[in-house]
């Protein structure tokens, strides 16, 4: 209560939380499945415990999502308390964010003043990164809020001495790797050195209370993964994009080390995902994908360079349009590059620039997180520049703390060779941090000092400035000049004011002090912004007047599909059908009710409605009807979820009887998986279309036409 009552007396807090909450949560009640691939997974684990406690993406129990259960557990009690929607499965994730930003309040306030913490609050919140993805129901931002909440307990726990707060630290990060995995770890540097530090007892204590809390942080970690592995594979699902069906493989290949390596192999043996080799690479385009439109029409011609747009709008062929919005810097070229200020060449598949010790500038992901570090490097000068052996105060260690988050995970995204750009929301607590704290102490070396040190709040001031001019510049012809020119000289002159009041006691020289800091913050503001006025992609978030949907969440038009291979295959033979993205990056299609009905009335007692090739079929019969639905493959379309004789096993059994293939087969993928189709189709009777495809249906998506009509059904009865 005494918490509560001295939260709500600073009424910035409470304003810059209502902020974070208007940023983090309008408008999610629009996005009917969010994360598609996730949802499906929550409307499966709301089926049954076993479902529940495997994570698993079908009603079956067939296949797990590729990421431990945490979040997802977290998400399901959610949804079934307000019901299975997109806005019930993402708002723990937009309580998660805000969350993160009290923390941030929180963890600032007690060392470094409650002015350090009220900028740190507002850099968190207004970070572009954060607001896209706590917008959706990926895990990012419940994994941030995790690590925040460890970190006020090892802060707790130094400055107490109390072990059952470092154990509950480290707990928690055990928790975040039963959420993310090893992305939980990138903080373990911080919290190791932070405690050595900070803690005053002597060496054999930190060594016996630093050994402890290993011991609970492993145990906590590996506890689902060891439950898990520990079932015979045949009592429990595959485990998707394993590779080998073990967690732990999953936990530190695929999860792991893969993510820095950029190997998508699935631990070695092959698959990978639809149309990536064994390297992780895509096919070659010849430096460009054939035009697209978010919806599988009409996009720019084939091999023209057509810009990837948002919402399904259509992108002129090579001259950088966006339903008539030009693009920043689009020159027609490679897939992922948007060309402009800082870009890198290509960009990757993903989108996340060329790996080089810049990375964080170049122009596929400086505006995710990257506005505020010039001034945090600025900061971090002022911070140390006292730091002697007889002066290492808890400004410094706290200080340390937050850099021994940042560096590591800085070098991380400099150099990974596979992440998504939402990632980046690792770097938002830190950067917050260091430049709430960071401002407070560039102040006080500018009215106290004389010397060079008392130019480092006006020098961060300009220097940061212009890289945000930098960041924003290339959009200029999609969302005017004004926000880059405004910035540029906002800043210019809040740095002059400051070098003409240097020296004088003069009092606007504290308001311009803070006028420098607030104006650094209207880029990253407004970016923030932009998941709202522009919307973004639920599957791969991303800040941006692009939407997000330029770095890989797209959805392949018929041109598309008829250069890259026939009847909707990948190279390699991977279907990716007309509705999405290989390995699912579409969107559902919505039910077909003429099929409901169909597979409603036949059904003879069979536990399974029917059996589809991949999830993004399944989604709207698992999410919308609550229905019972067998999924063959897992994320990637390459594990070995079924062999023909397990599913044999599975229709003798009575549990399903009716299958829809895709057009296009299921692909060969790593074993196992074109063997499926010919399994069922030559077992199984062919249903006339005219039966049970329709015509004039409206899905749940409110659309009119025929709802995820395509493929072939089939009757597979054995006696």
């Amino acid at each position: 209560m005494k918490f509560i009552k001295r939260m709500g007396s600073d009424v910035v807090l409470l304003g810059i939380l209502v902020l974070a909450a208007f940023l983090y949560g309008y408008g999610i009640w629009n996005d009917q499945y969010a994360n598609t691939y996730y949802t499906t997974a929550v409307g499966s684990m709301l089926q049954s415990f076993h479902n529940f406690f495997f994570v698993s993406l079908d009603s079956a129990g067939s296949v797990t999502v590729d990421k431990p259960p945490v979040t997802f557990w977290i998400q399901t009690f959610s949804a079934l308390i307000f019901g299975l929607h997109g806005w019930s499965v993402i708002l723990p994730q937009v309580l998660g964010g805000v969350g993160s930003v009290l923390l941030v309040y929180l963890l600032v306030k007690p060392t470094f003043g409650r002015m350090s913490a009220r900028l740190a609050a507002l850099a968190m919140a207004t970070t572009p990164v954060a607001a896209a993805v706590s917008r959706t129901n990926n895990i990012d931002a419940m994994l941030v809020f995790t690590l925040l909440l460890a970190a006020w307990f090892l802060f707790k726990g130094t400055k107490s001495n109390k072990i059952g707060s470092l154990l509950a630290a480290f707990a928690l990060i055990g928790v975040g790797f039963n959420e993310k995995m090893l992305q939980a770890y990138m903080v373990l540097p911080a919290f190791y050195l932070f405690y050595i530090l900070a803690a005053k007892v002597n060496w054999k204590r930190k060594t016996g209370v630093l050994a402890a809390s290993t011991a609970v942080l492993l145990a906590v970690s590996i506890s689902w993964a060891v439950i898990v592995d520990s079932i015979p594979a045949s009592k429990r699902p595959y485990i998707g994009s394993s590779g080998t069906n073990s967690v732990l493989n999953l936990a530190f290949g695929y999860n792991g080390v893969s993510r820095l390596t950029g190997d998508q192999g699935r631990g070695g043996n092959g698959g990978g995902m639809p149309g990536i080799n064994g390297n992780g690479e895509m096919p070659n385009f010849n430096g460009q994908m054939p035009g697209m439109d978010g919806t599988g029409g009409q996009g720019a011609a084939a091999g023209q360079g057509g810009t990837l747009v948002p919402g399904g709008q259509t992108g002129a062929a090579g001259n950088g349009t966006d339903g008539g919005r030009p693009l920043p810097g689009d020159n027609g070229g490679g897939f992922g590059n948007r060309g402009g200020a800082g870009a890198g060449s290509g960009g990757g598949m993903f989108n996340t620039g060329t790996a080089s010790p810049l990375r964080l500038f170049q122009s596929e992901l400086s505006g995710q997180a990257s506005w505020l570090l010039p001034f945090v490097a600025f900061a971090c000068i002022g911070l140390f520049a006292s730091l002697r052996r007889t002066n290492f105060t808890q400004k410094h260690k706290e200080a340390l703390f937050w850099l021994a988050w940042l560096v590591p995970i800085m070098g991380f995204f400099s150099i990974a060779g596979f992440f998504h750009q939402y990632y980046l929301i690792m770097m938002a607590p830190p950067i917050a941090a260091l430049a709430g704290a960071g401002w407070t102490e560039l102040w006080s070396l500018y009215r106290e000092r004389s010397g060079w040190l008392s130019w480092l709040l006006p020098a961060a001031t300009l220097i940061t400035t212009a890289v945000q001019w930098y960041i924003i510049h290339p959009y200029d012809s999609t969302i005017g000049s004004g926000w880059s020119i405004g910035i540029l000289i906002g800043g210019a002159l809040i740095a002059l004011l400051l070098a003409a009041f240097k020296g004088k006691e003069k009092p606007f020289a504290y308001a311009a002090g803070l006028a420098g800091l607030l104006v650094l913050l209207i880029g990253p503001m407004y970016w923030a912004l932009t998941p709202i006025t522009y919307g973004q992609n639920s599957m791969l978030p991303a800040a941006g007047p692009t939407g997000g949907n330029e770095m890989g969440g797209f959805q392949p038009n018929a041109q598309m599909l008829s250069q890259i291979g026939n009847a909707g295959m990948m190279p390699g033979g991977t279907n990716i059908g007309t509705s999405s993205f290989p390995g699912g990056m579409g969107r559902s299609e919505g039910v077909n009710k003429s099929l409901l009905t169909y597979l409603q009335s036949h059904n003879t007692s069979e536990k399974y409605l029917f059996a589809v090739m991949d999830y993004n079929t399944a989604a709207p019969y698992i999410v919308d009807e609550g229905a019972k639905v067998v999924i063959l493959n897992g994320f990637s379309a390459s594990d070995t979820v079924y062999t023909a004789d397990t599913l044999k096993a599975l229709v003798e059994s009575g549990k399903v009887k009716y299958f829809l293939v895709s057009s296009g087969g299921m692909g060969g993928g790593r074993g196992g998986n074109s063997e499926l189709t010919t399994w069922i189709t030559e077992n199984g009777t062919e249903i006339p279309a005219a039966d049970w495809q329709g015509t004039g249906t409206t899905g749940t998506t409110g659309t009119t036409g025929t709802a995820n009509s395509s493929g072939t059904l089939y009757e597979v009865t054995l006696k």
